[in-house]
């Protein structure tokens, strides 16, 4: 790694150059969580989608941009929900502790 010359004391490091990319996605049956995301960055530039479920059903999309000139820029897409479909939760059985008449000390 080479350094920059500040003066004939200072030599600090260069930095790398900014470029990666990832993504991710998550589908859980389970909890109903369901959502993605994408990222790349090349130099000040930054590129990305996420997405996710709501609860309605409906999906959130977001495209997202970054950059020194235009700054943070993001467009939500929102489709309609998906037909509601109804979970029923299983029974639970509660038993009652007897009601005492008389209390003794």
């Amino acid at each position: 790694m080479g350094c920059v010359l500040y003066s004939i004391f200072d030599c600090l490091p260069q930095q790398a150059y900014p470029k990666y990319s990832f993504n991710y996605g998550i589908k859980d049956p389970h909890t109903g969580d369901i959502k993605s995301q994408a990222e790349e960055r090349d130099g000040d530039v930054v590129k990305g989608q996420y997405s996710l479920v709501e609860p309605d059903g409906s999906v959130r999309t977001v495209d997202y941009t970054a950059d020194d000139h235009n700054g943070f820029n993001a467009v939500v897409h929102k489709s309609a929900p998906a037909a509601h479909k109804v979970i029923a939760a299983p029974a639970v059985h509660l038993a009652h502790a007897p009601v005492l008449s008389h209390y003794l000390h």
